[in-house]
């Protein structure tokens, strides 16, 4: 008798892996397009405008507990994630940042134990190590230097969007996909806002090959690639859905390699099969992850009980189901 057809299947994963593949575009884009050296600007434009419209389409408000933990949630994934990861990127070489913030699955599989009762899966651990190795031997020069601040302000910036993973399935989310992205959109980038403000002053004149450079930023980079990355965030185990954020520096390398005319090392192409490795072994034995899923759902957790439902839907079922409760109490 076959076994019952999980409700992750290959379908979500590779839609969820979209969002990481897209972000990893965005050294690309930011260093090709836009104004030099005004990395908050890029986050804030990012963040807040498409937020705002977002918004302004779905007319919708938190409100009771979920203003607070709208905030939460902004700052986690949005706005103190994007500030981290900036002054990491500015006080240390990218192979350094990029090391730090592949700790990132390791990160969420110890918070999704704590706060989620997600058992630390063995195969989870294994393919997490691999992929900070393969990022490692990617993007990690021999003679990068430490930053104090900078490897601070790296591993901070990954335990915040682990922690905002994290979150974001423990709480669930009471409105439909879209209203709840917006939502984060907006508080993540009225962080982002002042610290643009006080640290790269005024925004300058944008020019014909920076709006082509927001644009896609916005519209691909955030607005389509939160939507696909939360979706799967509520769905997936947070082990197995953070470990996908190895393919931002992976698709980083191969649109260098293509777009930049750069060139891998047999290092480095050791380090592309690792990170493949490791989303492989990441990725296997959805059955059983299931079941465990299934198992914890009795014991009362409401996070459990409406990422099992939502996967037994398709996509406008959930958001019904959703927005029968509005609170979203936990």
């Amino acid at each position: 008798m076959d076994a019952p057809r999980s409700p992750i299947g290959p379908k979500l994963i590779t839609t969820t892996a979209l969002a990481p593949a897209i972000w990893g575009t965005s050294y690309y884009a930011s260093t090709e397009f836009l104004p030099p050296d005004r990395p908050l600007l890029a986050g804030t434009v990012r963040a807040l405008p498409s937020g705002v419209a977002l918004l302004l389409a779905t007319r919708r408000l938190p409100h009771g507990w979920w203003w607070l933990k709208v905030a939460v949630l902004g700052s986690l994934n949005i706005g103190a994630f994007f500030a981290l990861l900036f002054v990491a990127a500015y006080r240390l070489p990218g192979g350094v940042a990029a090391t730090l913030g592949a700790i990132q699955p390791l990160a969420a599989a110890g918070l999704g134990a704590l706060l989620l009762s997600e058992p630390i899966r063995r195969h989870l651990v294994t393919a997490g190590l691999l992929g900070m190795v393969g990022v490692a031997m990617l993007v990690l020069r021999a003679d990068a230097e430490l930053d104090a601040v900078g490897v601070v302000a790296g591993l901070a910036g990954a335990l915040s969007m682990a922690t905002g993973v994290v979150l974001t399935k423990r709480w669930g989310r009471p409105v439909p996909l879209l209203t709840f992205t917006s939502w984060q959109l907006v508080a993540g980038g009225l962080v982002l806002l002042p610290l643009m403000l006080l640290a790269e002053g005024p925004p300058p004149m944008p020019t014909t090959t920076n709006l082509i450079g927001y644009a896609w930023l916005t519209i691909i980079g955030t607005v389509l690639a939160y939507n696909l990355w939360f979706r799967g965030v509520q769905a997936i185990p947070v082990a197995q859905v953070s470990l996908l954020g190895v393919l931002s520096p992976l698709v980083a390398a191969l649109v260098g390699l293509v777009a930049l005319g750069q060139t891998l090392t047999f290092g480095q192409l050791v380090g592309v099969a690792l990170i493949l490795a490791a989303l492989i072994i990441g990725q296997r034995d959805h059955s059983n992850v299931a079941s465990v899923e299934r198992h914890h759902r009795g014991g009362g957790e409401d996070a459990n009980r409406r990422g099992e439902a939502e996967r037994r839907r398709d996509d406008r079922d959930a958001e019904l189901a959703w927005s029968t409760n509005p609170r979203g109490d936990v």
